[in-house]
């Protein structure tokens, strides 16, 4: 399975941005999409995920702001950030889990700032 994400860039507090990931090779059965993010000096959280049936779950400090969605194909993750805060910024990395197994995109840089 490979990731490539999209999106991200530098954007003033209360903006917008959507980040996108396109995934492929074995994609197929009940799988979880996602994205995490990882500020400097942090470890890696979560910040949405949805599964492929639709379900979502999201980072209490990102309900509310963030939308996580999916193509029906089922290969393509977006996650619409709107409302956006200086501690949103971090790398944000595209996941795709099946089993026991999980994967990762390149990352992608978010800043908010004024």
């Amino acid at each position: 399975v490979q990731l490539q994400a999209f999106g991200g860039g530098f954007v003033q507090p209360g903006g917008s941005l959507r980040l996108s990931c396109a995934a492929s090779g074995s994609i197929f059965g009940l799988n979880v999409m996602g994205w995490y993010r990882q500020a400097p000096g942090k470890q890696r959280d979560l910040v949405a995920v949805i599964n492929s049936g639709g379900r979502t779950n999201y980072a209490d400090s990102v309900k509310g702001r963030f939308t996580i969605s999916r193509d029906n194909a089922g290969n393509t993750v977006y996650l619409e950030m709107n409302s956006l805060k200086p501690e949103d910024t971090a790398v944000y990395y595209c996941n795709y889990a099946r089993g026991g197994s999980a994967y990762w995109g390149q990352g992608t840089q978010v800043t908010v700032s004024s």
